[in-house]
């Protein structure tokens, strides 16, 4: 089969030039897309999401097999096609980014996990199909409290579309589930949860639990917050002690807000 050959229509410049020091809630960078590309991005900004397709020009060549080992060095071996690492014959990345702005050819993004200087290889709108809500894939577990709220952070930052108390206590909720089941998107796994709509509408979201087909999802407001959740084997239930602020739930040593039962 005849060679490719593909050339860059921009580069990344951001503020993190190590793969390992890039925070896995993402960070604001920006693409410059070169001028002779620059007619391409005409009418991008109706849309809030793309797709951003780079190089890992940092990245080895030479793996088919790897560990995952930021998320877990404890974790299994995997094929690279079934990861996102960055070791892999060609070293293509993809990433879902919020599109902040546009400046002629210079694009603003939210949770852009790109180093400084990576080529960029293609551009593409996210767009309604792009959506599975209940996908099926294997678990990697965190490899500590930190990782783990990081990981939920993004995906609940992603769905949710705005950090407010209740998106944050979500996330502490489902990190206690995480602790009892390990997998939280399993379809065996229910949640009900009593609280508020940001509540509900955050472990919706973490869990990919959906109301039918397989339905694992009930709700109903109420203004104090409690969550039962069950497999079959086991039963756990989570509730909320007074109001806790902000920071009490961004220090992960505070437990003292939530009353936990296990059966």
């Amino acid at each position: 089969m005849e060679t490719i050959t593909i050339n860059p229509i921009g580069i990344v410049h951001s503020d993190y030039y190590d793969p390992n020091g890039i925070p896995k809630r993402g960070h604001i960078s920006t693409i410059e897309v070169f001028p002779a590309y620059e007619d391409a991005l005409y009418r991008i900004q109706e849309h809030s999401h793309l797709w951003i397709l780079t190089w890992f020009h940092l990245a080895r060549r030479d793996h088919l097999r790897t560990v995952p080992a930021r998320v877990d060095p404890n974790a299994p071996e995997y094929g690279v096609f079934g990861l996102r690492c960055a070791k892999r014959p060609n070293p293509v990345a993809i990433s879902l980014v919020w599109l902040e702005s546009i400046q002629g050819n210079i694009l603003t993004l939210r949770d852009f996990d790109a180093l400084d200087g990576s080529p960029v290889v293609d551009i593409k709108p996210y767009f309604e199909n792009d959506v599975v809500f209940s996908p099926t894939a294997p678990y990697i577990r965190p490899k500590n409290p930190e990782m783990c709220f990081d990981l939920l952070y993004k995906r609940a930052y992603k769905h949710h579309q705005e950090e407010c108390l209740d998106m944050l206590l979500g996330i502490r909720l489902a990190m206690v589930a995480e602790g009892v089941f390990s997998r939280l998107n399993y379809p065996e796994l229910k949640l009900a949860v009593q609280g508020s709509p940001c509540l509900a509408d955050t472990l919706q979201g973490l869990f990919n639990a959906r109301f039918a087909n397989p339905a694992r999802f009930t709700y109903q407001e109420k203004e104090e917050a409690t969550v039962r959740f069950w497999d079959g084997h086991q039963e756990l239930q989570v509730s909320v002690k007074g109001v806790p602020r902000r920071e009490d739930l961004l220090d992960l040593s505070r437990t003292d807000f939530i009353e936990i039962v296990v059966g």
